[in-house]
């Protein structure tokens, strides 16, 4: 069949002929970021300029890295960019030696003007508002493309209610209520789990959903090549990170740009994890470079007698079935992951692929849940129901008194970077039992699980290509996955982690069903195979991966038939990593 958004897909989208938009006192932050954006951008690079001015020598040693690194990956590209901007870097780094101070402080300025410029993003109201009733009609349309007109027109029962067939995928858990209170008074930072470039989009949707400000995020300069994509991220306050530049001014201009954004109460999205989790791991090794950032903001703010608070929202982004599964394993096992950032064709970027998603979820209900975890402030104490901070002994403490010296507030990035630290800490160990367990993950270990049990001897790799090659009762097999499920069950009444509503009081049986449905179909493999009698390990790979969710409770998960396998599973993953 003719795919209805081949024509949508090709052509380059325009913001259609819309009534400008009038800001409103009350509304959030981010209506108001256009007529801040150019104070942004020069506050940005005044602050990079001073901080590297501050150092002899500084100045020279932050250019010459600009340029040599510019001008090797530019060289390298040879595209439009490297047309318009190599001769510029070349022509620095001949200067740079006979430069004055003030010449080379006027050109890191400049590059990091430059720099900032291109970060910085943009935020239109009117997209917003057409993006809340489109985009939810347009999956909706993907799922079923005989119908695209027709979803894209609202029915005169979804007018009323903004709903749409699509967010019936789409559950949202957590005290939503509380971060509605909580954003009034301060920036929120969400800090999620990263699985799939649609991240981004499903938070994006969540909010809205649950009548939260949009957030600013950064956003992978790759992802702007999907034109789909880059029209909505273009207008609803996306800034572009570019994980080709390595030079360090651009690093700096990074953090700069969101610190001062959350100094100025925008809301906030980080993916502390860097990149997506090529292995479906929850993520314990975080890159907290941009969360520092947001602990810096609220020691300026403190410094400047500015009382607005920050919180951090630990999130989690769970899938039944991810986009790009197949391409980020393979990545992974073949050790890609962490010499690269981007991976350019994968599943994201195919269109086909979008549609044959979205499809595949159709019939689905809760296909995706987004957990909103319990709120911290920015040194992991947590947050009361009036937005106080709770410390360590169960007492209401002042987050102000951790940036105090002898009474008034300093600023001090030593003291700040031992903070973000702590954060990560705290992170890392909520992440785990925030994480909402879905039928496919819990399939996928018990079936894996038994491969590893019959196959103890071989290495990850051997192990990965016996394909077909091992076998379960289907009787056995559900009850294998009947009993994991309750000791899931009894793992979530010590609220170590989350289970959907799908495996919690399901009968095995549907349980494995449902995985299998779910993945039948959309994947090029077949992670396993339903023969009737027998469940078969199809593809040990897709298996590890969806698996791979369940890796920090496996010991617990196992009865004594499958501790060593448990532990082997937690071997081979702790070698890997």
């Amino acid at each position: 069949m003719k795919n209805p958004l081949r024509s949508l897909y090709d052509r380059p989208m325009r913001l259609p002929r819309l009534r400008p938009y009038v800001p409103s006192p009350d509304d959030p932050a981010i209506y108001w970021f256009n007529s801040e954006r150019k104070d942004i951008i020069d506050e940005v690079a005044r602050r990079v300029t001073e901080h590297h001015s501050t150092c002899r020598g500084d100045l020279e040693v932050i250019l010459n890295d600009a340029a040599m690194h510019e001008s090797n990956r530019l060289s390298k590209q040879r595209d439009s960019e490297a047309e318009q901007s190599l001769g510029f870097w070349r022509g620095l780094m001949r200067r740079i030696a006979r430069m004055s101070d003030a010449e080379k402080r006027a050109a890191t300025h400049q590059i990091a003007f430059r720099f900032a410029k291109d970060v910085a993003g943009n935020f239109d109201p009117r997209v917003y508002a057409m993006s809340r009733a489109a985009v939810p009609r347009l999956i909706t349309g993907v799922m079923r493309p005989a119908g695209l007109k027709s979803a894209l027109r609202p029915s005169s029962k979804e007018r009323g209610t903004g709903r749409n067939t699509a967010d019936g995928l789409l559950r949202i858990e957590g005290d939503v209520e509380r971060l509605r209170r909580l954003q009034k008074d301060g920036a929120l930072v969400y800090v999620p789990t990263h699985s799939s470039n649609l991240d981004s989009i499903v938070l994006g949707r969540a909010l809205e959903r649950s009548n939260l400000s949009p957030v600013v995020y950064g956003a992978g300069k790759n992802l702007f090549t999907n034109p789909i994509i880059s029209f909505f991220m273009h207008n609803l306050g996306a800034y572009r990170v570019d994980r080709r530049v390595r030079a360090r001014i651009y690093k700096d201009v990074l953090k700069s740009y969101s610190q001062v954004m959350i100094e100025r109460g925008y809301h906030s999205l980080f993916f502390p994890g860097g990149t997506r989790s090529r292995s479906n791991l929850i993520e314990r090794k975080l890159k907290l470079g941009l969360a520092g950032s947001a602990v810096t903001a609220f020691s300026r703010n403190q410094v400047h007698g500015v009382a607005r608070r920050v919180y951090f929202v630990p999130t989690t982004i769970n899938y039944e079935l991810v986009l790009e599964a197949e391409t980020l394993i393979e990545d992974w096992l073949k050790e890609e992951g962490a010499a690269r950032y981007i991976i350019e064709d994968d599943e994201f970027s195919r269109v086909d692929r979008w549609v044959s998603f979205f499809q595949k979820l159709v019939s689905q209900t809760s296909a995706c849940i987004v957990r909103f975890g319990e709120p911290i402030d920015p040194f992991g104490n947590v947050i009361a129901e009036d937005g106080t901070s709770i410390g360590p002994g169960g007492t209401s403490i002042d987050p102000r008194s951790y940036v105090l010296h002898r009474g008034e507030a300093v600023l001090d990035a030593a003291r700040d970077a031992a903070y973000t630290q702590d954060l990560g800490e705290v992170l890392v160990e909520r992440f785990p039992k925030d994480t909402v367990i879905m039928a496919t993950a819990l399939v996928a270990h018990v079936l894996y699980r038994r491969l590893v049990r019959q196959t103890l001897t071989l290495d990850l790799f051997t192990r990965l290509r016996l394909r077909g090659d091992v076998s379960v009762a289907r009787d056995e097999f559900e009850r294998e996955v009947g009993e994991t499920r309750d000791r899931l069950c009894e793992l979530e009444a010590k609220g170590c982690v989350r289970l959907s509503d799908s495996i919690r009081d399901a009968e095995p049986a549907v349980i494995v069903k449902r995985a299998l449905d779910v993945w039948n179909g959309y994947h090029s493999r077949t992670a396993a195979k339903d023969l009737g009698v027998e469940i078969t390990a199809e593809d040990p790979t897709l298996l590890l991966y969806y698996q791979n969710r369940l890796v920090p409770f496996a010991a617990d998960l196992a009865g004594p038939a499958d501790a060593e396998a448990a532990r082997a599973i937690g071997a081979a993953i702790v070698g890997k990593s």
